[in-house]
């Protein structure tokens, strides 16, 4: 049961870390750091924009109209942490 702990918390830090690359990528896109016509960054991006869409999808439904800002990623973080917090506090169900 150790192990389906662990492999939660690692889909956690998975799932976390595909976030914040996302979060740092539309940044880096917006202030024209990296251009999205180039093939790896377009397949990097658009690659990491399916995988989180349907997390962001229910987020964004949710939360209201903020104009040009999404807090969907940032829901997600705290939904993350609220989440590996819950399991660390239970973890004693796992064994």
């Amino acid at each position: 049961m150790v192990s389906i702990f662990q492999i939660l918390m690692l889909i956690l830090g998975i799932a976390r870390f595909f976030i914040i690359v996302h979060f740092v990528m539309s940044w880096l896109i917006g202030f024209n750091v990296l251009n999205v016509r180039q093939p790896l960054v377009a397949q990097i991006w658009y690659g990491l924009q399916r995988l989180l869409e349907p997390i962001y999808g229910p987020i964004r439904r949710m939360l209201p109209n903020m104009g040009g800002l999404d807090l969907a990623p940032l829901v997600a973080l705290i939904a993350i942490y609220a989440l590996e917090i819950i399991l660390r506090n239970n973890v004693a169900v796992f064994y």
